[in-house]
């Protein structure tokens, strides 16, 4: 894994952005792995504002978003349909028939991951695929102990995750749902190309076990020590129990 280190989280939320940027601007037809949560919502809040400001194009493009709670509106503010849209989605030009995320309210849970797969693999495979890392160790919602080799599939949440959720929920873990549609590790390995962006004091135990301890199912992100091209993207807060200092700029 390279990391790439920034002084703030704002500047981690700009430069995980920039780097997406990039990407699309090499190729318009980028297939783009999603991840939600509080920690990209400035890596959104700064697409648009490039898509506004320099004509960051997204006409092309294709997205699939990590997951979505099972049984939740797509309306309801906490799911991640509703959150996509308002984050990224309406803001940009991005059509509808160019976005997918697991559909969490389908009568067959497993027949809806299997065409989740199906549709990744028709758009052939995720260029890039960017993550967030949570205190569980979590990547998507595989939580530990994870199955290295699992598809998209029904996860049960953690109380932990739960409870980190809850703010779309009125503050109540309990209103959280207790399971979600999640693209499995097997699936997020195999993207071409892999951004984690992880930021905060809070996270610095985890991500220093996930960047340096053993790759085990009991930390599901340390599965991307077996990625070949992952990119990591901290503020100085994240990285303060690592022992390596790292990378200070894209590559």
């Amino acid at each position: 894994m390279h990391l790439l280190r920034t002084p703030r989280e704002a500047q981690a939320a700009v430069l995980a952005a920039e780097l997406i940027a990039r990407e699309l601007v090499l190729n318009p037809r980028l297939v783009l792995g999603l991840a939600t949560g509080r920690t990209m919502e400035p890596v959104y809040a700064h697409l648009v504002r490039l898509h506004r400001e320099t004509g960051l194009d997204f006409s092309r493009c294709r997205t699939f978003n990590l997951d979505e709670y099972v049984g939740l509106p797509f309306s309801h503010p906490g799911s991640y349909h509703h959150y996509m849209e308002e984050r990224l989605f309406m803001p940009v030009n991005l059509r509808p028939e160019q976005v997918a995320l697991p559909d969490g309210l389908a009568a067959d849970l497993p027949a809806a991951c299997r065409r989740y797969e199906a549709l990744i693999e028709a758009a052939g495979g995720i260029d890039l695929l960017l993550l967030g890392l949570g205190q569980t160790g979590h990547i998507g919602f595989n939580e530990p102990p994870a199955a290295f080799e699992a598809r998209t599939h029904e996860a049960q949440l953690l109380p932990l995750t739960r409870k980190q959720n809850a703010d779309p929920f009125g503050g109540s873990a309990r209103a959280v749902p207790a399971t979600a549609l999640t693209m499995g590790i097997g699936t997020i390995l195999e993207a071409r190309r892999c951004l984690l962006l992880v930021t905060g004091a809070r996270k610095a135990a985890v991500l220093a076990q996930v960047l340096e301890g053993p790759v085990t199912p009991l930390l599901p992100g340390s599965a991307l020590q077996r990625h070949p091209d992952c990119q990591v993207v901290v503020d100085e807060a994240a990285v303060a129990q690592i022992r390596q200092p790292g990378d200070a700029g894209p590559s």
